[in-house]
């Protein structure tokens, strides 16, 4: 699956001032890349990664994904779109603080319709492979940082999306933990050709990509 980005803009209104957040940016994600997206505060990272994973329409220009122009889709078709082909991992995790690791990666399925057996196996399966198979039915308080990390990226990989956006994936981790969530990541991207997006503040984080996109004041530098 491709991203193309075409010249996009978004601009917010805040108490009646248009704020540009994004200016005329282009760029294409590919099957199998692995970008870095870097910047100061406030150069338009996280803006741009919301509109790349379909959570955010751009005010102009042209977003493409999966050969569908998001300016042509509803609300729904929006959900849909991100539920099939999207995973995202955030740094502040997101888990349901009551709910096994099992269960929080399940959720995702929810929304295919899946019953919960099949959930259940999945989402086993799913946190096998990042290797935490033993703590199926562990609450998020009784994980470390880098546990709960890797739940939030099992329950990211668990319906199988084309693209994974990684929102400072190591922000909240020390630095060998942050590194073998960061392997993982690699070692998901070569194995399976999922294509991953990450912003970072870390320099070295983003000398590991095979790309870096660079931005300033809402534009790719």
């Amino acid at each position: 699956m491709t991203i193309s980005a075409s010249a996009i803009a978004r601009t917010y209104e805040l108490d009646g001032v248009s704020v540009p957040a994004l200016r005329g940016v282009s760029l294409t994600i590919d099957a199998g890349d692995y970008v870095a997206i870097v910047g100061p505060s406030g150069s338009g990272k996280s803006t741009l990664m919301h509109l790349l994973g379909a959570l955010d329409r751009p005010t102009s220009g042209q977003l493409v994904i999966g050969g569908r122009d998001v300016a042509s889709l509803s609300p729904p078709e929006m959900a849909r779109l991100r539920n099939e082909t999207i995973g995202f991992v955030f740094q502040s995790f997101h888990l349901l603080p009551r709910t096994s690791a099992v269960d929080n990666v399940a959720l995702p399925l929810v929304y295919r319709g899946l019953g919960a057996r099949q959930r259940r196996a999945r989402a086993a399966a799913m946190l096998e492979r990042v290797g935490l198979g033993h703590r199926l039915q562990h609450r998020p308080n009784q994980l470390s940082g880098g546990e709960q990390q890797r739940v939030a990226i099992a329950r990211a990989l668990v319906t199988d999306p084309e693209v994974l956006l990684a929102d400072e994936p190591t922000g909240n981790l020390d630095t060998v933990t942050g590194a073998a969530v960061l392997a993982l990541l690699e070692e998901l991207n070569a194995e399976s050709q999922v294509a991953l997006v990450l912003v970072t503040h870390d320099r070295d984080v983003a000398a590991r990509a095979h790309r870096q996109i660079v931005m300033r004041d809402g534009v790719i530098v």
